[in-house]
């Protein structure tokens, strides 16, 4: 198990606490789907108000994407779906 350093954040521009709490956990679910793929780490999300309205899969998807252009999975490990 890797141990990663994890930051999740979501600013008041994003709504009330309950949006702002609703965007973590959105990030919290996505990051934990992938954690074991990834490279030794810090990793610190920013939630933008975008992630309120986007459907999940989406956000899966885009999320891959991200790891893959930066690099940060495991000896360039694909992330299944």
């Amino acid at each position: 198990m890797n141990q990663n350093q994890t930051g999740f954040t979501a600013s008041k521009k994003i709504g009330n606490a309950v949006k702002r709490n609703f965007a973590k956990r959105r990030l919290r679910a996505l990051f934990s789907e992938v954690s074991d793929n990834l490279t030794e780490g810090t990793y610190v999300f920013v939630a933008k108000k975008e992630i309120l309205d986007i459907e999940f899969t989406k956000l899966q998807n885009d999320l891959r994407h991200a790891l893959k252009r930066v690099g940060a999975l495991q000896n360039g490990q694909k992330i299944s779906s």
